[in-house]
Parts: C-alpha cells; structure tokens; sequence
C-alpha cells in the first residue's frame, strides 16, 4: 500500500496545481457557439469588478486591485483615472451627473465635474462588516431608489449585522436605507427588466457537495431566499423563495445583464420572454476547473404573475476567470476577466 502512496500523493498534486493555474491560462481564447467570436478589446485593467457605460465609446471600470475608478475608450483604449484611494471597489452606478460608488462596507456619491471626474463625496452608508464576502453592485431602481447588494461575513452563520447576507435598499439623498431581501449569502450583481422586475445572482455555501447550486433569483420585496437554514435535505426552506434558475455548484455564477433587441446574441423574441446573460467565475471549492463560462438564461413567463422558467446554457467556456459584464447600447456584449492583469472582452456574431 505504500508503495502506491507517493503516485497518489503526485497525481492529486497536479490536479490541485492545474485547477489553479488553469483559469488564467484558458481565458484568451474562449470557445462559443458556433456563429460568434470573441475579441479582446483592452488589457493591463487590475482587477475588473464592475463594467459601466459613460457614454457609446467610453467605459467605466471599477478596479479592484488598485482600488480605483478607471475610464476606458473602447475606440482608442485611452484610459484615465478618474478616482483612486478606494477600498475594494465592487459596484458603481450613474445617474445624470451622480455617480454611487460600492466599496467594502461603504456607499458613496459623488458629482461628477465637466471632465467626468468623480467629486464632492458624500458617504451614504458605512460599517457594514466585510469578511468572507463584501458589499457588491449597486443598482438604481426605476423609482430612482438604490438597490445594494450586501454579501455574508462567513461561509454558514447567523449574521449580527441584517445588512449581511441581503439586498439593500438606499435612499441615494439622504443614506436612509433598510433590508429589501434577506437570506441572500453574496449575491454579486442584478438587473432589472421592465415589465417583470428585478432579477440577481446569488452563490452558496461551499463545502457540501453538489448542494447547493448557484442560483438567479426573482426579487420579492420582504421575501427570504434561503441561507443559513439550507441544506441538503431542506434546499429551500419553508417560507423561504426559491430560484427561478440555478447553475453547478460552487461555481460562482456572478455578473447579470439583459440582452437588448439591438443584439445579434441568441435569445427568446419578446413575445416568447427574455434572455439574460450571465459570467461564471469559476471555483477553488472543486478537484477539477469548473465554470469559467458565459452563460445564456432564457427566461420564460410561468402561468401565474410572477413565475418564471428558465433555460440555462453555456455560451462560451474556457473562458478564464470572466466576472463583470455588460451589453453596449449596439447589442454587442462586453465582459472582464478578473486577475491576471485583467482583460476586456468583446462579443459578437460572426
């Protein structure tokens, strides 16, 4: 028995060595379906976390690693730096001349100047504990209420704080805020789709095999979804909302967007539903890589208001470690890999 001990030991090595290293080395050449291609737009971004549009040509990055705010022309790849000093930087939103930034724990706006420069902080909120997870994306609701996406201080517990493992709701003028949604462990991002609502990603625990699988949610006001009290036998607790759509365990499904009618990306016509698009990080809770994907969520009307179905595949694989995403205003997608240096991705039929 012992001779076979030291070959095991090696074989398990190489697989723990591959599924860390593969991520950063499959990113530059993804695979798709077949039909479309993928182009690298800009590299040398840090850390992406967030990806949002200024205007047709001009892309705002949250970095991450460097703790700063980054414009990018997408035509010419002239970049600024537009703020810097953040702590972990996860989520910005813009409206007119404000701009609402997530950083660990904190909320912020700031005016922008003429040059787009982010100035005049004013902190909406701060002191929510940032551990195992942090605070994510911002959104700003159709009633121009902010929607915060707050993750979990630990992988299973009871929170102290309720603004951990939830939804936010802000009041962007005044930093009055409250939970919309609890029971959400680290959910990364949402969008909302007029007619219908507001959908997000939300990742499970890790360490419990193939529970549970990472999950798009349909927001209720008020509701629960789920975590602690989850568990193998109980995958959605009693009183508590389940998913409309979930993906591999422990895979890290992250960054949501919803496909325009401008787009050449497939998707359902609108009389048959809509058609979200969605990156998967991938996971270091697995023996193999698993996820480093994009994903296609075909979204169907269920028979009562308020139901949905849906209809996940892969779209593209190999695809590093893609983590925020957006659709320009022409249809096509855009996304960032995280580490590595960071790269920008572009999307489009062939």
């Amino acid at each position: 028995m012992r001779r076979h001990a030291f070959p095991v030991a090696m074989v398990l090595i190489a697989l723990l060595i591959t599924r860390q290293v593969y991520p950063y080395v499959s990113g530059n050449e993804p695979s798709l379906v077949d039909g479309y291609v993928v182009e690298e737009v800009a590299s040398g971004l840090g850390g992406p976390t967030c990806l949002v549009w200024y205007d047709t040509v001009t892309l705002l990055v949250c970095d991450r690693d460097e703790g700063q705010i980054l414009s990018l022309d997408i035509t010419t790849d002239e970049r600024r730096t537009l703020l810097s000093g953040l702590d972990r930087p996860h989520g910005l939103a813009l409206d007119d001349r404000v701009a609402y930034v997530s950083e660990a724990g904190v909320l912020s706006s700031y005016n922008l100047d003429e040059d787009g420069r982010f100035v005049e902080r004013t902190v909406l909120v701060e002191g929510i504990p940032s551990k195992n997870h942090q605070t994510n994306a911002v959104t700003i609701m159709p009633n121009g209420t902010l929607l915060w996406h707050s993750g979990s201080t630990c992988n299973i517990c009871d929170e102290e704080d309720p603004r951990n493992a939830a939804l936010l709701w802000v009041n962007g003028s005044t930093g009055e805020h409250g939970v919309l949604a609890s029971g959400v462990r680290n959910s990364f991002d949402g969008v909302w789709v007029g007619g219908h609502g507001y959908f997000f990603t939300d990742n499970g625990r890790d360490w419990e095999g193939d529970h549970p699988p990472e999950e798009l949610n349909f927001l209720i006001p008020g509701a629960t979804y789920g975590w602690p009290d989850d568990d193998p036998d109980h995958p959605v607790p009693e009183g508590s909302e389940a998913p409309v759509g979930t993906w591999t365990p422990h895979t890290s499904m992250n960054g949501l967007d919803l496909r325009p009618p401008t787009s050449d990306l497939p998707g359902l016509n609108p009389s048959e539903g809509f058609t979200l698009y969605a990156t998967v990080y991938g996971s270091w809770n697995t023996l193999l890589p698993q996820g480093h994907e994009i994903l296609r969520i075909d979204v169907r009307l269920g028979a009562e208001v308020g139901e949905y179905t849906t209809e996940i595949t892969r779209f593209a694989w190999d695809a590093g470690t893609p983590l925020p995403l957006v659709f320009h205003p022409d249809g096509t997608l855009y996304y960032a890999t995280f580490g590595n240096g960071g790269s920008l991705f572009s999307i489009n039929a062939v």
